[in-house]
Formats: structure tokens, C-alpha cells, sequence
């Protein structure tokens, strides 16, 4: 009896052995349980009690042990409303938020203080009204992503207390008042366009360009401007120069060289040109679609059509948008008549196939027809389309990633191999 108080010790010292190697952050996964149940998206979630957060739950990143939630990221899966208080902000080691490209309305949640690791925040494209938050509360903030919103009330001087902070896109809200004095060296890109915002840009902001403050009733009179050389006294007029005239040879000699290289360049350009073509389909997915990145976050350009978004078929527990797909990395897997299919791997890993179609000559209602009908097919041997993109300039399809290979490289493989023989 006297080795019974030993074994209960040493049973408990296994289980919480047990439970260090093969557990999960108990405490995360019961807030975000909470907050999609208070919460509720309109495409559903494969959040679950039952199945492994870290593991297997759609939009989530744990930390390398597993012990910690460290990333969200549920951009357009159909949030309407207000965030529930209590939840996401019981996420103690969350460095980045994204739910953006929702319909999250109310003032902006006042228990996100309490996120003291929060490093990335991308809240763009909501409806979250209301002043912006002190941010005095977040050391760590990298990017700060609140566009396309109803914020209102002045520019927080807190915001020049953020050291870390690389990049800042307050666009398209109706913020007034003069913009503070943001110190800030590693500030690197700046959004503040389409706002109330008045006076004069502060001196430390001058470094960016005019369009970061278009739209607002804002003095650039104080824009730095670059000032032509004076030209030394003592340098001769163009007139006055008698002296130093090319002899015959040596203006012959000018004249063959530049003949000589007009026609090594007119031969590079064609050969460029050429290749260029052939080339073509065999830059990256995510290289051909950057133009235009507005922030670290490369935004899609605001002229694009707001009602173009990936459209995702029902079942489907992708919880990713087009700017996930522009920020993905992506290799060429083949090509063929309608276009070039990429492998992308976005910022969680998450590895999909993107079909790039070219040359589609349907209208945006016949598209979707199309897509449905593809969409609907349903067979063991066939991969399902999880979702579709329809813009004037670019059609997309999405597919799962299958990692047994290729019918094309099976295919060729047994050529060679009956060829050997």
C-alpha cells in the first residue's frame, strides 16, 4: 500500500508527458470553437471538436510544437456581423488576423488588446465602422491593413509608436483631420487616398508619392522638389566649342560601329520578341498576376469589377481568396489548348492547382453556366473543380492538388521503358 502514492505520481508524470507530446492547445480550440459558433459563416467550416486544430482545421496555423494558434486566416468565407467579444481574443500567441473581404460589421473590438503578438492585422473590405483603435497596445505590428471600411474620426498618434511597422493602408474610409507625424524609418508602404483628411503632409511622410494621400483635401505645396545643377561658370558654350572636331576616319569609324550595333540590336529585339512568346506561359502563376500591389498584402486592384471573387462550390472548406492566389508561389505543372495549370502553394501551405485559361471568348453569365455544369461532375477518376474566377482579363479554375504524379510522365515512362526494350 505504502507504493501506492508512488505509482499515482509516476502515472501522472506520464499522462502529462503524454499530453506535452501528442496534445493540442486545448485553450485556443476551445475560443475558436466559441467564435465560430457565435459566428457562424455562410460557407461552412471543418471546425470540429472532434478532428486535430493544428492538423486539419481550415485557416488555421499552430506554432511548431503545437502548443499555440499563431495565424487565422479566413478571408470572404461569409462572416456578417460583429465579432463576438471573448473569442479570438482569448488567442494569447496570435501574431496574424485575417478576415478580410467579409461583411464584419460594429466598432472595431475592443478585447483585441489583448492580443499582445499581434504582428500582422488585414481587416480590409468589411464594414467595420467606428474610430481606429489605439494601437499603442501592439509592439509588434508589421502591417496594418483597414481599407474599404466606414472608420471614422482622426489618424491615432499611436501609431508612431509602432517601430516594426513596414506598411499601413487606411484608404477608402472617411478618417478627418491632419495626418499625425509618423516617424516611423521602416515604414515602407503608405495608403491613406480617398479619406477627409486635411492640412499638409508631415515632413517625415514626404518620401511617398502623391497618390498615397489622393482624394483628401491635402496641401502638397511642401513636396520636395528636385532642383536642376548649376552649370559651371567656367564651361564653354556649345557655340564656342571650334576645338576637338572628329578628323574623317574617326567619324567614319563612329559611323560603322553605330551601324554595327543598330543591327545587333534590331537582331536581340526580334530574338527577344520570339522568345518572349515562346516564354510566355512559362512564368509563374503568381509573377504574371502581381501588377499593381498596393500593399504587403497585394490587394486586388480596386478598378476590378467587386462582385468578381473566387466562387467556391458547396462542400468546399478552401478558405483562401484571389489575393492568396497572387501571393502564392507557383510552378508550371503543363499546358494545353485552353491554357497553362500551375501548382500554388499559398501562405499556409495549403497546396491547390490553378487552371489559367486563355483565350476565353464567353461572357461572365455564360462562364458560370459553364463552371456550374463542370462543377456538378461528380466521379472517382474525374478531380472535382472546387472553384472558379471570372474577370474581363483573367479566367480561373481551381482544383485539388493530387500528389501521385502525372498521366503525361506515367505515359512517357512506359515509351521509354517499351522502347528499351
Amino acid at each position: 500500500m505504502e507504493f501506492l502514492p508512488i505509482f499515482s505520481f509516476i502515472s501522472l508524470l506520464l499522462c502529462l508527458v503524454l499530453w506535452q507530446v501528442s496534445g493540442e492547445p486545448v485553450e485556443d480550440k476551445e475560443a475558436l470553437l466559441d467564435f465560430v459558433n457565435k459566428f457562424p459563416p455562410s460557407r461552412p467550416l471543418n471546425w470540429n471538436e472532434s478532428s486535430p486544430l493544428c492538423d486539419s482545421w481550415t485557416g488555421v496555423t499552430c506554432n511548431v510544437d503545437k502548443s499555440k494558434v499563431i495565424a487565422i486566416r479566413l478571408p470572404g468565407v461569409g462572416f456578417h456581423g460583429t465579432i463576438p467579444p471573448d473569442t479570438i481574443s482569448r488567442l494569447s500567441a496570435l501574431q496574424t488576423l485575417s478576415l478580410r473581404s467579409n461583411v464584419i460589421t460594429g466598432h472595431f473590438p475592443s478585447d483585441f488588446f489583448n492580443l499582445k503578438n499581434l504582428s500582422f492585422l488585414y481587416l480590409q473590405f468589411n464594414n467595420i465602422s467606428g474610430p481606429l483603435p489605439d494601437f499603442s497596445a501592439w509592439k509588434n505590428l508589421t502591417v496594418v491593413n483597414l481599407s474599404d471600411n466606414h472608420f471614422n474620426g482622426t489618424i491615432p498618434s499611436s501609431l508612431s509608436k509602432l517601430t516594426q511597422l513596414a506598411g499601413l493602408n487606411l484608404a477608402n474610409n472617411t478618417l478627418s483631420g491632419e495626418i499625425p507625424d509618423l516617424n516611423l524609418s521602416r515604414l515602407q508602404v503608405l495608403n491613406l487616398s480617398n479619406n477627409n483628411l486635411q492640412g499638409s503632409v508631415p515632413k517625415s511622410l514626404l518620401r511617398f508619392s502623391e497618390s498615397a494621400f489622393s482624394g483628401n483635401n491635402i496641401s502638397f505645396g511642401s513636396f520636395p522638389t528636385v532642383s536642376p545643377e548649376p552649370q559651371p561658370a567656367h564651361e564653354p558654350s556649345f557655340k564656342s566649342r571650334k576645338r576637338g572636331r572628329l578628323s574623317e576616319a574617326a567619324l567614319l569609324g563612329v559611323i560603322i560601329a553605330a551601324g554595327v550595333l543598330g543591327l545587333v540590336c534590331f537582331v536581340s529585339l526580334v530574338f527577344v520578341c520570339c522568345s518572349r512568346r515562346v516564354d510566355e506561359d512559362e512564368e509563374t502563376f503568381s509573377g504574371k498576376l502581381h501588377k499593381g500591389e498596393m500593399s504587403p498584402e497585394k490587394a486586388v486592384s480596386r478598378n476590378q469589377d467587386a462582385n468578381n471573387k473566387l466562387v467556391f462550390f458547396e462542400g468546399c472548406n478552401y478558405a483562401f481568396d484571389l489575393e492568396d492566389l497572387l501571393r502564392a508561389s507557383a510552378e508550371v505543372l503543363g499546358k494545353g489548348t485552353f491554357g497553362t495549370a500551375y501548382k500554388a502553394i499559398l501562405e499556409d501551405a495549403t497546396t491547390v492547382v490553378v487552371k489559367r485559361l486563355k483565350e476565353v471568348a464567353a461572357g461572365k453569365k455564360d462562364f458560370e453556366q459553364h463552371m456550374e455544369i463542370v462543377g456538378s461532375l461528380k466521379h472517382e477518376n474525374v478531380v472535382e473543380l472546387k472553384a472558379y474566377y471570372y474577370s474581363k482579363d483573367e479566367k480561373l479554375m481551381v482544383y485539388d492538388y493530387h500528389s501521385q504524379g502525372s498521366i503525361s510522365s506515367m505515359l512517357h515512362g512506359m515509351y521509354h521503358c517499351f522502347s528499351s526494350l
